[in-house]
């Protein structure tokens, strides 16, 4: 578990810089995507070793896998979901998921988070897609004793799990990480949601993007975040 802020930024940062900013900038903990068809950046230095540095020098880690993506999503992306593959297309990517995480170092217990990017939220079938998807993803992702969790935008993805999670449906994430542009660093107030949804530390909140910020003289654009939920088990 991790209460604190965290910063994500899509290229996971060199070992200079995870150095540089430990201590002096306000975060506690980095997300960094570990795998997924649609990881959109190259990881050169996302290793075992990079993992084991990092962690030992006390920084927690938030492992994003970018999956398959709604089948009405604008623009092109490597893996879509469609009604017809979503529970396999899940099976696959969650013990993918698992796989990469473990080659990192991360242990079991630990939380993947799941990233689905926006959707047209009014478009039903498109939502139970996901839905489906996801809880196929969970299954596997457990099987495995790791934890499933979940990242998404407040007005679609991530309201799809709320409002499945609200009508109490199975195999849906542990814990949800929200993207809500609002400046607000919580994960209470802000939380758009039902209050007793993914109650007790079981939140993280994306609530800026793109911010140029220098830390022990090195710079970085990163998405902040307002944690108050689990990360990886490393060590």
């Amino acid at each position: 578990m991790f209460t604190g802020l965290a910063f994500d930024t899509c290229t996971a940062p060199p070992l200079a810089t995870m150095t540089a900013w430990q201590g002096t900038s306000p975060y506690g903990a980095v997300a960094v995507y570990v795998g997924g068809k649609n990881r959109g950046c190259a990881q050169p230095q996302l290793t075992a070793s990079w993992v084991q540095s990092v962690s030992a020098a006390g920084w927690k880690l938030i492992p994003l896998y970018v999956g398959a993506q709604p089948p009405c999503q604008t623009g092109s992306s490597p893996e879509k979901i469609t009604a017809a593959t979503a529970d396999s297309l899940g099976a696959a990517d969650g013990a993918d998921a698992v796989s990469k995480a473990s080659a990192l170092g991360m242990r079991a217990g630990s939380t993947l988070y799941l990233d689905v990017e926006a959707y047209n939220s009014a478009d039903t079938a498109c939502g139970d897609a996901v839905l489906a998807y996801t809880q196929a993803f969970d299954r596997a992702v457990a099987s495995r004793s790791y934890r499933p969790g979940f990242y998404g935008f407040s007005s679609s993805s991530a309201a799809g799990i709320a409002n499945a999670a609200a009508q109490g449906k199975p195999d849906l994430p542990e814990a949800l990480w929200y993207a809500k542009y609002d400046g607000a660093a919580d994960t209470t107030g802000s939380f758009p949601f039902g209050a007793g949804l993914f109650a007790g530390h079981r939140r993280g909140h994306q609530y800026q993007v793109n911010q140029r910020e220098t830390y022990g003289g090195v710079a970085l654009t990163v998405d902040r975040n307002a944690w108050d939920g689990p990360v990886a088990v490393t060590g």
